[in-house]
């Protein structure tokens, strides 16, 4: 055999090799930081104060208790609330977005997806002020309070609706126009090519945005701890347990009950996703909505109303930081963000939000790629990568509050090595790229799966390492989907707070559980102060990344033209 082809033989195998260790190593750091925190949990809710195994004693008393029962029919009950409110709204606007001519769909669709830059008390504050006890428009209400059911439901409902919108948008977007041209020879209204074809196709769609949204709304302490009052719900319940009475078990317990409903709708989803088909194939026709003043009309009141309620409930909020005392005096003044003389940490909380989001970014988005990449071009092994797959997918059907438990009960055992890790930055990093790690992960891996085989094969029949045609060839190709997650993630981080509220210590406060420290204080301008920084913050970055992709577009992309 010729000298070149051994040495070339045996350099494809130390690559492989080389491959093989940092696919285990990318399974040993999901292991650590997503699989054992859940297994945590469970552990904790099989047993007593004094740590002796109990079985499922603890679950069967927790559940008996009135108290829990209240708060999970009341969890059960906003959820469905919210939904038949947003879920409707959301359907009409992606259906406005893709099947219509409404003028200023950029406009209206940056609107819609604004919320994502807001942390979800934000909504609750903006409710306070304007129908609170001393709210602007309080009489609107008659005699009902915006304290309770209603308050969460239209907080919730903000709070949800741009990620109800983003899938219902992409089930919409695609559809074959010959469809449509039948129906319409055959007779068929409006009304009946709308049932019989548009709503058909759009089932997945539906079905996945109907549990997101539930699962976001059972999950979610936020809107609940401001606006709230005395109804109580299950992740209200679990912050007071562990935080409030450092009741370990008992909050364990009510994790996993916030843990059925999003396994549940994982489950439901994967069941519709089976039978769902594909509405386009080789010889389908993208479907261009025709001129239709009529439709067009309504539409735009629609979406209109729907942007004035996200646009108020952003505004209020902005404007409360500005204005020295809501709504009596409203001079402008800087006083509210001086946070070094507010509850929440001060500046230091908005810098370790900063620190957190931009580290997590980097961190996950590196993190990710290596793994997806590994995974999608390399040789696989048979262990690793169907072990790293199905590890990767666990953080889709678990809320971040279970997953923060998860991390306090795992790193603050004393017999864990990693124990002095606790409440330091590294832990919250790791929470944050755990918790959105799923997202990442299916993003990457779809990009990845659009690039020919054959690049790593050519690479590797030529001698060239593997990692000199990732970074050389595949690393620019799919350059954009990273920008998209690093985007995705910084913003996550920044307004994300059910994940971290079991894990930050003082030092370590973030920006968005400042919010909730100072609304907590009294200091509701100050938190709403807080709250315009996070969204100035991720807007901020997100113009920056939108710049920097569009450039690298023209720069790096300019091979899809050709």
């Amino acid at each position: 055999m010729p000298r070149f082809i051994r040495f070339g033989a045996g350099l494809q195998g130390i690559d492989e090799r080389i491959a093989g260790l940092l696919q285990w190593l990318c399974v040993a750091a999901l292991m650590l930081f997503v699989a054992l925190p859940l297994a945590a949990i469970f552990i904790k809710a099989g047993q007593d104060s004094s740590g002796a195994f109990v079985g499922l004693s603890q679950v069967v008393r927790t559940v008996a208790e009135e108290r829990i029962q209240a708060a999970a029919w009341n969890s059960l009950k906003l959820a469905a609330m919210t939904l038949m409110l947003v879920l409707p709204a959301a359907f009409v606007f992606a259906f406005a977005l893709t099947r219509s001519r409404v003028p200023g769909k950029p406009w209206l669709r940056l609107i819609a997806l604004s919320p994502l830059l807001a942390p979800s008390l934000m909504p609750a504050i903006s409710l306070v002020y304007l129908f609170g006890n001393q709210g602007l428009i309080k009489g609107w209400l008659g005699g009902a309070t915006i304290y309770g059911p209603l308050g969460i439901v239209l907080g919730e409902a903000f709070y949800t609706f741009p990620h109800a919108l983003l899938i219902l948008t992409a089930a919409l977007s695609v559809a074959d126009a010959r469809l449509y041209e039948a129906a319409v020879a055959l007779g068929a209204g409006p009304v009946r090519r709308f049932l019989t074809i548009t709503l058909p196709n759009a089932r997945y769609g539906l079905v996945s945005a109907a549990t997101l949204v539930l699962t976001m709304v059972v999950t979610d302490f936020g809107v609940p701890k401001v606006i709230g009052g005395q109804t109580n719900v299950l992740a209200l319940e679990a912050y007071k347990q562990v935080l409030g009475q450092q009741n370990f078990n008992r909050g364990s317990v009510i994790g996993l009950l916030l843990l059925l409903p999003a396994l549940a709708s994982f489950v439901i989803e994967r069941r519709v996703a089976k039978r769902a088909q594909g509405a386009m194939n080789g010889r389908s026709v993208q479907y261009r909505a025709a001129p239709n003043a009529w439709r067009d009309t309504a539409l735009s009141a629609a979406c209109c109303a729907v942007a004035l309620f996200l646009v108020a409930l952003t505004g209020v909020a902005v404007a409360a930081a500005f204005i020295k005392l809501w709504p009596y005096n409203t001079e402008l003044t800087l006083a509210h963000f001086d946070f070094e003389h507010q509850d929440g940490g001060g500046w230091r909380s908005f810098l370790n939000s900063l620190l957190l989001s931009g580290t997590s970014a980097l961190a996950g988005t590196l993190l990710v790629f290596l793994n997806a990449y590994l995974m999608e071009k390399m040789p696989q092994s048979r262990i690793a990568v169907p072990l790293s797959r199905a590890i990767a997918i666990i953080p889709m059907a678990v809320p971040g509050m279970v997953l923060g438990l998860g991390y306090v009960l795992f790193f603050s055992a004393p017999a864990n090595p990693l124990h002095g890790l606790y409440g330091g930055m590294t832990v919250l990093v790791a929470s944050c790229v755990s918790h959105f790690y799923t997202t990442a992960h299916l993003t990457l891996t779809t990009s990845l799966r659009q690039i020919d085989g054959e690049i790593e094969a050519a690479s590797r029949s030529l001698g060239r390492h593997w990692w000199v045609c990732c970074l050389r060839v595949t690393l620019p190709m799919v350059l954009p989907s990273m920008l998209n997650v690093f985007r995705y993630l910084f913003v996550s981080c920044m307004t994300t707070v059910s994940c971290v509220i079991f894990l930050y210590r003082p030092d370590t406060e973030l920006a968005s559980l400042a919010v909730l420290n100072m609304d907590d204080s009294g200091d509701t301008a100050a938190a709403a102060a807080m709250a315009t920084l996070i969204v100035g913050s991720s807007c901020l970055v997100s113009l920056v990344l939108n710049a920097l992709g569009w450039w690298c577009e023209r720069r790096l992309q300019s091979w899809r033209a050709a």
